[in-house]
């Protein structure tokens, strides 16, 4: 049970450590923020609210992932290394990808309430 909760422990430390170094990560605790507010005045359903957490989820780890990347690139390739860019473009490009499925799925379902 003790190696839970450090594990645990360790999971939290590194979402506390991407939330303070990693302003993007930020933008999207902002966005997260608004999008929830925006959903209670709207009054969401369960299967729209399912969707808006779906589509949370998936930028949130997308952007941790893509954080841890980015250190062991620099770990490994402390110096400038065109393969190394290569990597960390990729990483960024997925967390491009995800936010860009999650303003879809916003819109999809925001839309129809403001018109």
């Amino acid at each position: 049970m003790r190696r839970l909760v450090k594990s645990f422990g360790y999971a939290v430390s590194g979402i506390t450590y991407t939330a303070k170094t990693q302003l993007n990560f930020r933008i999207h605790l902002a966005a997260i923020l608004a999008v929830g507010l925006a959903g209670w005045y709207f009054k969401l359903s369960s299967a729209e609210w399912t969707c808006i957490m779906l589509a949370i989820g998936l930028v949130l780890v997308a952007e941790l992932l893509n954080t841890a990347i980015e250190l062991l690139v620099d770990l490994v390739s402390p110096g400038f290394n065109a393969q190394a860019g290569k990597v960390k473009d990729i990483a960024a490009g997925a967390v491009l990808v995800a936010a860009c499925i999650s303003v879809a799925a916003g819109a999809i379902i925001f839309i129809p309430k403001l018109i």
